[in-house]
């Protein structure tokens, strides 16, 4: 498990948009590496305005984006379009700007799509995406985005909920979430930590509380968060409130 590292923004918008630089030159790298990368997205006010600096950055080009993998972090079953779905507003965002290759577009199935209204198939189907598209395991993802709950939740990982504890699959069906909808699609803790680097982004003064204990307690169960850690950068994105109870070993000064 990898240090966390935290940096802290004046706000939430500086937040987004110096993420999209940070993710930008990421990607690059990863590319000059290896001619490829792989990107984990995730929904929420801030992993949208992310995508959204991101479209808007002088360098996008900079990516080839048709040798970029795209998947998702968690979704929610709701049918192909809806405004709510993570795919749905990553496309808004991002994804209808850009030349990616659909193939490498790995969406999480709808309410409506091939499994119907069944979210354990679907769960099952994006195992074996992951597994593919990993060349037999779940892929070790470049760069895996996390939102924040004001709980501790990740993902759709929710508090001493069957996803927390799940250790065997992949993905999971999430049913009964305290958030709507009820009804979800999640990567589980483990697969969250294959990723090289995780990425967890948070605003406001509600979130402090777990912030700052997710990055003092290893209690995954009580406090998803504290579990999603990457295999060599662990990278926490605050902005000052959501940062205001985190220990100041942990704060450099806002930027």
């Amino acid at each position: 498990m990898t240090n966390p590292q935290v940096v802290v923004h004046r706000d939430g918008d500086l937040l987004a948009a110096a993420t999209a630089a940070r993710l930008l030159t990421r990607l690059v790298d990863a590319q000059a590496a290896r001619g490829t990368a792989s990107l984990v997205l995730t929904g929420g006010r801030t992993g949208t305005a992310v995508l959204e600096h991101l479209r808007a950055l002088p360098g996008l080009d900079a990516v080839d984006w048709s040798n970029v993998d795209l998947y998702w972090g968690d979704e929610r079953f709701l049918p192909a379009g809806h405004p709510d779905r993570n795919e749905t507003q990553a496309r808004t965002a991002l994804l209808d700007h850009i030349p990616v290759n659909p193939a490498r577009v790995h969406a999480m199935e709808p309410s409506d799509g091939r499994f119907g209204d069944n979210p354990d198939a679907a769960a099952e189907a994006y195992a074996n995406v992951l597994t593919a598209t990993g060349n037999g395991s779940t892929p070790e993802f470049d760069v895996l985005l996390l939102g924040v709950g004001e709980e501790g939740h990740v993902a759709s990982i929710f508090p001493d909920s069957p996803a927390v504890h799940e250790k065997q699959h992949p993905v999971v069906a999430v049913r009964n979430c305290p958030k709507p909808p009820p009804t979800r699609i999640s990567l589980t803790l483990p697969t969250i930590r294959r990723a090289h680097e995780v990425w967890l982004m948070t605003t406001g003064e509600a979130k402090a509380e777990a912030v700052a204990t997710a990055l003092t307690d290893t209690n995954e169960v009580q406090l998803p968060a504290a579990g999603a850690t990457g295999q060599y950068k662990t990278l926490w994105l605050l902005d000052t409130t959501a940062a205001a109870k985190v220990p100041n070993t942990f704060t450099p000064p806002p930027t």
